[in-house]
């Protein structure tokens, strides 16, 4: 029986698509990666802070000051201790929030932290602490 058309078809291109396999596989052999030498492997940021494969010149390290580079995290600048704000709600179980004037910042307080008897709407100053679920106001003061 002879082969259908279809069937002779499909053999073709199966052949076709194994000579393009030995093919690519022969181009990765010769086209081989591995084994560079440490020094191929190495980039470099030049002065625009692009990528690029050469040494920096020893000329564009002059302008460079050593002491001028600064390890680690950026220092915390000191911000103002006192802040001012207003109550904005009070619990009958002793804590409330104040919103702060500066940046509209709902601060935790509790009464233990209060020199006197807030209510709701009074404007206060206070310092502002970081705690375990946020910052909280302590030392509150009435400003009249």
């Amino acid at each position: 029986m002879a082969d259908s058309f279809s069937k002779k078809e499909n053999f073709k291109k199966k052949q076709q698509k194994l000579k393009e396999k030995t093919a690519k596989r022969e181009e990765r052999k010769t086209n081989n990666n591995k084994g560079k030498g440490l020094d191929e492997m190495f980039l470099y940021v030049d002065a625009n802070g692009q990528l690029t494969s050469t040494p920096p010149d020893q000329q564009d390290r002059e302008g460079i000051n050593l002491d001028d580079i600064q390890l680690g995290a950026a220092p915390i600048e000191a911000e103002e201790t006192v802040k001012t704000g207003v109550v904005t709600f009070l619990s009958d179980k002793g804590y409330g929030f104040i919103t702060e004037a500066g940046s509209q910042e709902n601060i935790f307080f509790h009464e233990n932290n209060c020199a006197h008897q807030v209510k709701k709407g009074n404007k206060v100053s206070f310092e502002k602490e970081r705690s375990p679920k946020g910052f909280s106001a302590i030392n509150i003061q009435i400003v009249k």
